[in-house]
């Protein structure tokens, strides 16, 4: 299936960008039909081509798995508390799409916990969320954040001069750690097991994650201080969240649409924050949200 360029991606960049975005009205699920929403919910393919143009422009994402089921042995050989068989672990971990069909690409290190987990056979998800590079030029605001102002001991203080010089400094507001609505763009979730990469030359494999991960040139395959192999996840389930359920798809993927995704679809499309000068959505409409 090729996307004609006559019929709309609305990925959530196209609608930001052409400043039509209202504040969600179905966010916990999709409407039930498209007549029932304001604007076209992009269809699972829609949907799977910008999934894997996150897959392809994100380096990092949170690999989980299982841990066996306990058999008395793993608190002397690794220190590891009993009771853990069945329960799940997830770390961050290197992402790479250098096979460009849908299938991720790691390098693991054998030593690290998830692949031993994949060892004891263990399946494994990936999540990966998308991150704008430039932050929203119009935000949403909360309409009931106060502003403190000095006590009546601090402006004694500081018209006796005994104020510290840190005063002149509002330190009362904390940073803006996520500076756009985290829960407004795409991320999903990859279901699926890992195998070897044996059908792929080893570099091949060593220049497409390095490119992507310079410094993960000091543990290739053959380094001196781990062993390493690169593995692919196959994917066998995808679920995307792609923001709020009025303007985005909200659910389960059919896998054969994400591994025929071709590289010229998912080059084609953009995601919200790629180009500086988008909005969230229709930010003077939205402070009843």
């Amino acid at each position: 299936m090729r996307l004609s360029t006559s019929i709309p991606l609305l990925s959530l960049a196209a609608a930001a960008e052409a400043g039509t975005l209202s504040p969600p009205q179905h966010i916990f699920s999709n409407p039930l039909s498209s007549s029932s929403s304001a604007h076209q919910i992009p269809t699972p393919y829609e949907s799977a081509v910008l999934g894997r143009r996150i897959l392809a422009l994100t380096p990092l994402g949170n690999l989980a798995t299982v841990f066996p089921a306990d058999d008395g042995q793993y608190g002397v050989e690794e220190n590891r508390p009993d009771g853990l068989g069945g329960m799940p672990h997830s770390l961050m971990d290197y992402v790479a799409d250098c096979e460009d069909d849908g299938n991720p690409t790691f390098l693991a290190i054998n030593i690290e916990t998830t692949f031993k987990n994949v060892r004891d056979g263990s399946n494994v998800s990936l999540a990966q969320q998308w991150t704008p590079p430039y932050p929203p030029d119009k935000r949403i605001k909360s309409t009931t954040t106060t502003t403190s102002t000095p006590g009546l001991l601090s402006k004694l203080m500081n018209w006796l001069g005994l104020g510290s010089d840190d005063d002149d400094e509002d330190d009362s507001q904390p940073k803006d750690l996520v500076p756009y609505s985290a829960a407004n763009l795409p991320r999903f979730s990859l279901l699926g097991y890992v195998e070897k990469i044996n059908d792929v030359s080893a570099a091949a494999l060593s220049e497409c994650f390095v490119n992507k991960h310079p410094d993960a040139k000091y543990w290739l395959p053959g380094n001196r201080i781990h062993e390493a192999e690169f593995v692919r996840l196959v994917v066998q389930q995808v679920y995307w969240v792609g923001g709020f359920g009025d303007r985005a798809y909200i659910g389960w993927i059919p896998v054969d649409k994400w591994n025929s995704v071709t590289r010229e679809e998912w080059e084609s499309v953009s995601l919200p924050g790629e180009k500086k000068g988008w909005k969230e959505w229709n930010v003077e409409t939205a402070g009843d949200l």
